[in-house]
């Protein structure tokens, strides 16, 4: 406690730092941008021990490389950093969140009753770049008019599955990987079992709708957690399956999980 005193504006800058660097984490992560972000932290470090040792060669060519790497990282993660920087202050489910549920929901509801198959997954806590970059980008405003277009049969786009992050459809005819499930029923057809295999490796939820038997189904942690949705209660069953992430990632949740915590440790002590 003496040392906090003695030293509190070092504390604080020590502090502020982490928590920049820990924002800009949960921004980035699950991106491209999050190892490249990693990187820049590294040649920080490295500088800041070159420049404690008086290595002046390599903390002159550290500190040049430095500043060129942020600015390429600007610019190369432009697109990141904007969803990144929309995600500020968000805690708790907004109407904006619960309007592209609703859509979603609306969707699922007309392509069940026209009897066009889709695959939906909505991205969670876990990114799902990797699989954005398996399909066609689209990057727009989710509504129920364009699911339905995008899975119409016989457009460009309607195989494979949609991918919505941030309020956004990220991409469309992204590849999802098929469960290794052994039990998994073998009438369950390639749609549903792409979904389970999306559910077992992210925490994504992801809404499937068949096109032989028009029914509504959702894959939450690799389980199908119902074989047939309501349509009615459809919304209400996203909600509750979306917010987990949402509770994770508020800011009153962390900070009660700290105090639980540090409760814990006097205890101990």
């Amino acid at each position: 406690m003496d040392f906090l005193l003695n030293y509190w504006e070092i504390t604080l800058e020590v502090l502020i730092l982490w928590g920049v660097y820990y924002v800009a984490y949960l921004l980035l992560r699950g991106t491209a941008a999050e190892q490249v972000l990693k990187g820049i932290i590294v040649i920080s470090l490295v500088i800041m021990l070159t420049g404690s040792m008086n290595l002046v060669i390599i903390n002159w060519l550290l500190t040049r490389l430095l500043a060129i790497s942020v600015v390429a990282f600007l610019i190369i993660f432009q697109p990141e950093i904007r969803r990144g920087l929309a995600r500020i202050g968000r805690f708790g489910m907004f109407s904006g969140e619960k309007e592209i549920l609703g859509e979603i929901a609306k969707a699922a509801v007309v392509l069940s009753k026209r009897g066009v198959g889709a695959l939906i997954a909505a991205e969670r806590e876990i990114g799902l770049r990797r699989y954005v970059e398996s399909g066609v980008s689209i990057d727009s405003v989710v509504t129920n008019e364009l699911i339905n277009t995008i899975f119409t049969p016989g457009t460009p786009l309607h195989d494979g599955g949609i991918i919505i992050s941030e309020q956004r459809i990220e991409a469309a005819a992204c590849l999802f990987p098929l469960t290794q499930n052994p039990h998994v029923s073998k009438t369950m057809g390639t749609r549903h079992r792409a979904a389970l295999g999306l559910s077992e490796e992210t925490d994504a939820v992801i809404i499937v709708v068949s096109e032989e038997t028009r029914k509504i189904s959702l894959a939450v942690g690799g389980k199908m957690t119902t074989e047939d949705v309501d349509p009615k209660n459809i919304t209400k069953i996203l909600e509750k399956a979306y917010t987990p992430r949402i509770t994770k990632r508020s800011l009153p949740s962390i900070l009660k999980k700290i105090l639980i915590k540090r409760k814990i440790e006097r205890d101990k002590i």
